[in-house]
């Protein structure tokens, strides 16, 4: 696995071209690891990027112009190779665009840009995409980093939100009816392997655009380890149901999964981007430590 790295005083990030993945993202002065190391008894991945859609399409099918296509969730962009296309003292940015075998499974033309920049103790994570097509283009993106920490002693802090409202999924990983509404003190989430025994906490809404996870965690205080900040719409918050596994994840989404009841055509996906031919699309995440 070919992988490309960058550091400054406080971070040293490695990202693999398999996927443009976050694979490390370490503190200089301790050499804390601030990322989940993909073992697969677990979760075989550290950060993937979700294009060209979040979740689930119903059935895993989605309808365009009259004609079926079928993606597994989360898309193709997370298992294919990107090229470096540029980098910086201080950044890198990678590319991924259509082939025959994305148009297979995906009806348009695209580039897919993802950089990542340090400044300071933060990591900027922007995506950039282009519809290369004569048509408008319908996709989704998100974010999946996953972060160390012991669920048992850790934390969430989502900023502004007093009830965190989520949607639930069914066992096909659809959006169902239900919605689970967990009550926040002070913002404060703790942590349980038992809160995703649905799979992932849905947040849509814009309910939050900054979490904090802290660990150690006692009497309502702990140690705040890091902050992700973003602006997308919806956020997932996951861990693997019922493996009690020692990472969480916490996902700035531009789309999410299909409802059960949806009648699967692309156009019409909820939390779904459109861009014009020749548009661009950009939208960031930054994660720092604190």
């Amino acid at each position: 696995m070919e992988v490309k790295s960058l550091k400054n005083e406080a971070l040293s990030l490695e990202v693999a071209l398999h996927g443009a993945e976050i694979k490390s993202l370490k503190k200089n002065s301790n050499g804390y690891e601030y990322m989940w190391q993909a073992d697969s008894k677990y979760w075989g991945r550290t950060s993937p990027v979700l294009f060209p859609i979040v979740g689930n399409y119903k059935e895993k099918t989605s309808i365009y112009n009259g004609k079926s296509y079928q993606l597994s969730q989360h898309g193709f962009a997370r298992d294919m190779d990107f090229v470096l296309e540029s980098s910086t003292e201080n950044s890198l940015t990678f590319l991924l665009k259509d082939s025959p075998e994305t148009l297979e499974k995906y009806p348009f033309h695209f580039e897919l840009r993802i950089k990542y920049t340090l400044n300071e103790r933060s990591l900027v994570v922007n995506w950039e995409v282009k519809n290369t097509n004569s048509e408008t283009m319908y996709f989704s993106i998100g974010g999946h980093p996953a972060f160390n920490c012991d669920l048992s002693k850790s934390y969430l802090k989502i900023k502004d939100a007093e009830v965190l409202n989520c949607a639930v999924l069914n066992s096909k990983g659809e959006l169902s009816s239900k919605v689970v509404n967990i009550p926040l003190e002070n913002n404060l989430l703790p942590l349980d392997s038992s809160l995703f025994d649905d799979d992932a906490l849905i947040a849509e809404n814009n309910q939050s655009r900054e979490i904090i996870l802290g660990t150690d965690a006692e009497n309502g205080k702990g140690t705040d380890l890091l902050k992700v900040s973003f602006k997308a719409p919806v956020f997932g918050i996951w861990s693997p149901a019922g493996k009690n596994a020692p990472f969480v994840c916490i996902e700035p989404w531009y789309g999410r999964a299909d409802r059960e009841t949806f009648n699967q055509h692309l156009e019409e996906r909820e939390w779904g981007n459109s861009l014009a031919p020749a548009e661009t699309f950009e939208a960031e995440y930054t994660i720092e430590v604190l």
